[in-house]
């Protein structure tokens, strides 16, 4: 559409279309290139660019008020001072480039900075080694053309990937996550070795992180996060470090409403936040802690799934990139950085030596002598310059075989003839040939080196990056965990926050059904199976009312990929009439399908149901029809007879004849053994998938011995469910009453080491006790359920290493569990090491593992 018509004068015609599209590019690319996205150069945006330029020129080794950086920063950024003045603050809290001084806010709480004008800055000592240098910067005019300002900052260091950087643009967005600090280092270094690097997010809060589908950082990967939970007791949880981007007045609002909708049961949450992260959860009578843990990551901000999204201006245009191409990059633009430097230096040394040079020979020769009767200034070079002639070989010069002038590295220039001139009569007079010569060897030194250096410019460039490691990476070790964390079945944590009634007649199952008969508590997210006296079943998701049909022999929650729970029945088959039996498993269904669990007629009908959650074969009284032809009208039948096959199988043939009624006659046992279990160190977690170490076949009732590293054991119900802290415990295994534990451990008050063998002689369960003296320099070193094993320790004694090996069960007798057992030494252990008799159990220590201890 034509805004306007052709007028006299040739005035232009333009579309709305056509300006639409202009002006929507050139707002996306200003959004892209000067706001939102960094350089690869430098890995800054923009407004940080020009925020640490500013506070470079202010540099004076005081710090400045906040309010006047941005201030300053206005002369090279076109907007307002709020948008300064969180970019300000947003890179104090990373604790790299600025040192601050004041209140500058927590990331962890979420409060804000003061204002400005009561919070202080200064660059730190790293920013001013790694960021800057004029000379290797390249210049341009800010955007009112009054300032120079840098197009990149020299950047020698990949602070891109050590900050991390997030920005959302016209029809892009950028999300690249922190890394280690010395994890960069070291993987630049292994870089210019040639050799692949894999780097992985670190944050500052702590916490944990999945990186197996991390894929470096490029679109498309994601990791989890999770905040860092603890077990305090069998009441009260803690969370002591929190999710990547999650403050502790969010976590705690995620936490409540997770409660508010019945997902998780807590009495109370308190924030105890103050120089390190505390927030206690304090559980409901009857809540168990382990399942409470894994409902918490299910339901709530302690886990979260972050999708990376590492994009970078790379000639003026956006690119996608892994984060290892990313440090490739830095690492190669840090290489060409040092080397512009060293040619630099280069260049200073060279012009350096040049010009001494020419002073030593201008005095010695006494050439200011040959000037006294010039009577011009030109004339005064002139003679200067023939009489340098005489002792100088330039570039331009032949040489003879017996040539003694000083060769120099150029020719003499106009301004070279200048400077002599200008040397004071103070110099001249005071001129010391022995300092001259020794500053020209030093100088000729210097150059030597730094052109080794431009010839080993990768050597020069790993040092570089050692350098910094030792400089500045103590104290910026890992805080982030790195684990594979266990897919959690939300359904199986969920709080039980409803109950499920059944109406048998009608046919409905459903929480809103409270006048009918009760069957058991579940949650929102349960499923419900039915088994109808037709022979059929059903499962469906839990609501208010839902009918499922009539004649309900059976309903109950059902649980997925349950492979214990065994149903156990006898049928009539409607066609042939008789009665048949099987036993099965529902694993796997489709919600709201109906299945049959006979041949299929009509006529089909259930005449024996039941349930069994540990696969349990009963036998059963058969009772036939009176009428019927057969010589024997009652007998057992025994389920423990029939295998346990798939819920499609026709099953056994009990009976050809008519059935009267089938009843119990005597309960029968598990018909599957006991369940493979292991634990997973990683995770803390039992599991039935193999991983971690074997703890055996166990069955309810059984029970777990724990033992802890802080010197406690616990007697631990068996339940698949538990979870114990791998940063707490020492060892897991199964308890049985014989069961002897050794333990290695410095008993505080006499300042011996001790060993010690002992039965458990309590009879609380799900209760730590202390088995070690409870003075406050008591430790264990080493404690395990392990039959007879041996143990290699050293010490020192009177400045020698001494190095055993002790036998635990020949060394010491089985006494109660309060006794301090006998002195190894009586001095404190060095190193313990144990000796692993079962390779395949991965729980205990092996031959080369090793616990360090202080003296």
């Amino acid at each position: 559409m034509n805004t306007g018509s052709p007028q006299a004068g040739g005035d232009h015609i333009v579309t709305i279309d056509g300006m639409y599209q202009d002006y929507f590019l050139d707002y996306a690319s200003y959004v892209i290139l000067e706001r939102a996205v960094p350089a690869i150069e430098d890995g800054l945006k923009p407004v940080q660019r020009r925020i640490l330029h500013s506070m470079y020129e202010a540099e004076d080794g005081r710090y400045h008020k906040v309010a006047n950086m941005i201030g300053q920063t206005m002369q090279f950024h076109p907007h307002g001072d709020s948008a300064i003045g969180e970019a300000l603050i947003n890179l104090g809290q990373k604790d790299l480039l600025i040192d601050t001084q004041g209140n500058w806010g927590d990331v962890r709480t979420g409060d804000s900075a003061a204002a400005p004008r009561y919070i202080e800055a200064r660059l730190t000592k790293f920013a001013l080694d790694v960021a800057f240098n004029p000379q290797t910067t390249k210049w341009q005019l800010s955007y009112d053309g009054r300032k120079k300002e840098p197009i990149t900052l020299p950047m020698k260091f990949p602070i891109l990937l050590a900050q991390g950087v997030e920005g959302i643009a016209v029809g892009l967005a950028t999300k690249i996550l922190p890394h280690n600090f010395n994890e960069l280092i070291k993987a630049s270094i292994q870089i210019l070795k040639g050799k692949k690097v894999e780097i992985f997010p670190d944050f500052e809060t702590g916490g944990s992180i999945d990186v197996a589908d991390y894929q470096q950082g490029i679109r498309g990967g994601k990791v989890k996060i999770r905040a860092k939970i603890e077990i305090v007791d069998k009441k009260t949880i803690a969370i002591r470090e929190l999710p990547y981007g999650i403050t502790t007045g969010s976590l705690i609002e995620s936490i409540v409403k997770a409660a508010d909708k019945g997902k998780i049961k807590v009495k109370t949450v308190s924030d105890n936040t103050a120089r390190d992260v505390e927030i206690l959860i304090e559980l409901q009578p009857g809540v168990s802690p382990e399942v409470t843990v894994d409902a918490l990551y299910a339901f709530t901000s302690c886990e979260l799934s972050i999708s990376p999204n590492a994009c970078v201006i790379i000639n003026d245009k956006p690119v996608f990139l892994k984060v290892n191409e990313l440090l490739r990059i830095n690492t190669e633009n840090t290489k060409q950085l040092l080397l512009n430097e060293l040619e630099i230096k280069k260049a200073e040394i060279l012009e350096k030596w040049h010009l001494t040079s020419l002073e030593k020979i201008f005095i010695e020769n006494r050439i200011y002598r040959d000037i006294e009767e010039c009577t011009s200034f030109e004339q005064v070079l002139s003679v200067i310059d023939i009489g340098l002639k005489k002792y100088v070989l330039t570039p331009s010069m032949k040489a003879t075989a017996s040539d003694k002038r000083i060769k120099l590295n150029r020719e003499i220039s106009h301004d070279d003839l200048i400077h002599l001139t200008e040397i004071k009569i103070k110099k001249i007079s005071k001129y010391n040939k022995f300092q001259t010569d020794e500053t020209l060897k030093s100088l000729e030194n210097e150059l030597k080196k730094v052109k080794s250096d431009i010839d080993n410019i990768t050597d020069f460039t790993i040092a570089y990056y050692e350098n910094l490691l030792t400089k500045y990476g103590k104290g910026r070790e890992r805080k982030t965990k790195l684990m594979e964390f266990e897919a959690i079945q939300a359904s199986q944590v969920v709080a039980n926050n409803s109950k499920l009634y059944v109406n048998r007649e009608e046919g409905f199952v459903g929480y809103g059904l409270k006048k009918d008969e009760f069957i058991k508590d579940c949650s929102e997210l349960d499923d419900v199976i039915a088994f109808r006296g037709d022979a059929k079943f059903m499962v469906t998701r839990i609501s208010e009312k839902t009918f499922v049909g009539k004649d309900l022999k059976h309903v109950d929650v059902w649980k997925k990929a349950d492979e214990r729970t065994t149903y156990n029945m006898i049928y009539l088959d409607g066609e042939t009439g008789r009665a048949m039996a099987k036993r099965f498993n529902v694993t796997g269904i489709t919600r709201d399908k109906e299945y049959d669990l006979s041949k299929g007629h009509p006529k089909s009908k259930t005449l024996y149901f039941s349930a069994n959650p540990e696969a349990e074969a009963e036998i059963v009284s058969v009772f036939l029809t009176q009428g019927c032809s057969a010589k024997i009208k009652q007998f057992d039948f025994n389920f423990a007879e029939l295998e346990i096959k798939s819920r499609s199988s026709m099953g056994n043939i009990v009976t050809k004849y008519p059935v009267r009624k089938i009843q119990l006659k005597e309960k029968g046992k598990s018909t599957i053994g006991s369940q493979q279990v292991w634990y997973d160190e990683a995770s803390g977690r039992l599991n039935s998938d193999g991983r971690g170490k074997f703890l055996g076949g166990l069955n309810k009732g059984d029970l777990l011995l724990i033992l802890y590293k802080n010197g406690f054991y616990e007697v631990s119900e068996y339940d698949i469910n538990n979870r114990y802290s791998y940063e707490e415990v020492m060892e897991v295994s199964k308890y049985n009453e014989e069961v002897v534990i050794s333990a290695v451990y410095f008993e505080g008050e006499k300042k011996w080491s001790m060993a010690k063998r002992f039965k458990v002689e309590t009879s609380s369960y799900n209760q730590r006790f202390q088995f070690i003296t409870a003075h406050k320099d008591s430790k264990l070193y080493w404690a395990s359920a392990e039959e007879n094993p041996e143990v290699y320790f050293s010490y020192k004694m009177k400045s020698e290493k001494m190095e055993e090996i002790l036998t635990l069960h020949e060394f010491v007798d089985v006494k109660g569990w309060k006794a301090i057992g006998n002195k190894i030494e009586a001095v404190s252990l060095l190193k313990v090491n144990a000796k692993d008799k079962k390779s395949s159990q991965s729980g205990q220590l092996r031959v080369g593992d090793t616990l360090e201890f202080d003296l």
